[in-house]
């Protein structure tokens, strides 16, 4: 997931670079949904972790 939110934010730089702002804006935001799943999995994972038995 973190890898497709950098793939896309590469691709916002180089579309907003060359003069695609609408094609930069998808991309960015496509960037930063999957950015902030990413994190919301990680913060779910970290806290629902594998406890240790006592």
């Amino acid at each position: 997931m973190l890898s497709y939110a950098l793939l896309f934010f590469v691709v916002a730089l180089i579309a907003g670079a060359m003069g695609f702002g609408l094609v930069g804006g998808m991309a960015y935001t496509a960037a930063k949904i999957c950015f902030f799943v990413f994190l919301v999995l990680a913060v779910i994972s970290l806290v629902s972790g594998r406890r240790a038995r006592v």
